[in-house]
């Protein structure tokens, strides 16, 4: 397998290396390309660029680590783009993005580059793995890492497209209770909050730390008990009913119908009317 190594902290990040330096033990083909600088927050974003420009990309090296490496300036999301549009050679077979320096869990990995780049990859028919590991002091980044090499296979022999989104705790790998599959909980490790506004027009954005309870069975409480986490997420989808109507014309829509003022929206928080575009 060709393994495209990206991040949203920067080519410079600690996590972003020893991914680089574990993933470079494995039989896979390695290549790093990653931000040139800080996008943090990006999602799947792609910047502002034109036919007619050029990106900077600047050949550089990881510490430990022979894979061939860039600086791409741009989001982790454009690198994965090119990546996958061969500017670094072979197109990437899988994406693997971090590890970020805090958790993305909860419904806020919408706003990740970590994420953003893992369904990048998606929507460009490659696999994705996004890795995270809690914001604590020491680092534990091997410890992500290593979780990381042990789910690769299961990514690996997954369906086409498919995407993982991996927290692992602040905890030594042997102090880790397990893997566990995960729902995304309502919110994450921290919450954004307005700070203050002051008169002259700016505005201050704070993430704040959170003592509301959540489900045992979502990845923010499963990482505060001391599992790893691990969920299958999708980026683009279509929302549609959970069954298909017997009858041409139904007070819910379908695809082929026509719009129809008995047709209501279908309910996009419930996960069983969420397809992929791949469905028939």
């Amino acid at each position: 397998m060709r393994i495209l190594v990206t991040n949203d902290d920067g080519i410079d990040a600690a996590g972003l290396h020893v991914l680089a330096q574990h993933l470079a033990t494995t039989a896979h083909d390695i290549v790093v390309a990653a931000p040139a600088a800080d996008a943090s927050g990006s999602g799947a974003a792609l910047g502002v660029f034109h036919s007619d420009s050029h990106i900077d990309v600047k050949r550089v090296e990881v510490p430990a680590c022979a894979a061939p490496a860039w600086a791409v300036a741009g989001p982790p999301g454009l690198c994965t783009l090119a990546a996958r549009l061969g500017a670094f050679g072979p197109p990437p077979d899988i994406v693997v993005s971090g590890i970020n320096a805090g958790l993305n869990t909860g419904r806020a990995i919408l706003h990740s580059g970590t994420v953003g780049a893992a369904l990048t990859a998606q929507n460009f028919g490659a696999k994705g793995l996004a890795v995270s590991v809690e914001a604590e002091a020491p680092w534990h980044w091997d410890t992500a890492a290593t979780i990381s090499l042990e789910v690769l296979d299961l990514l690996i022999d997954a369906p086409a497209r498919t995407v993982l989104n991996l927290n692992v705790p602040a905890r030594t790998r042997a102090e880790v209770k397990g893997v566990r599959w995960a729902r995304l909980a309502a919110f994450g490790a921290v919450r954004a909050a307005i700070g203050e506004v002051s008169t002259d027009g700016t505005l201050q954005i704070e993430l704040r730390a959170t003592d509301a309870s959540l489900p045992p069975d979502t990845d923010t409480a499963l990482c505060e008990a001391g599992f790893a986490t691990l969920t299958t997420i999708v980026g683009i989808a279509e929302s549609w009913p959970a069954e298909q109507p017997d009858q041409d014309v139904a007070p819910r829509p379908v695809p082929g119908a026509p719009l129809d003022a008995l047709h209501a929206i279908p309910d996009s928080t419930d996960s069983r009317t969420l397809h992929s575009r791949e469905r028939a």
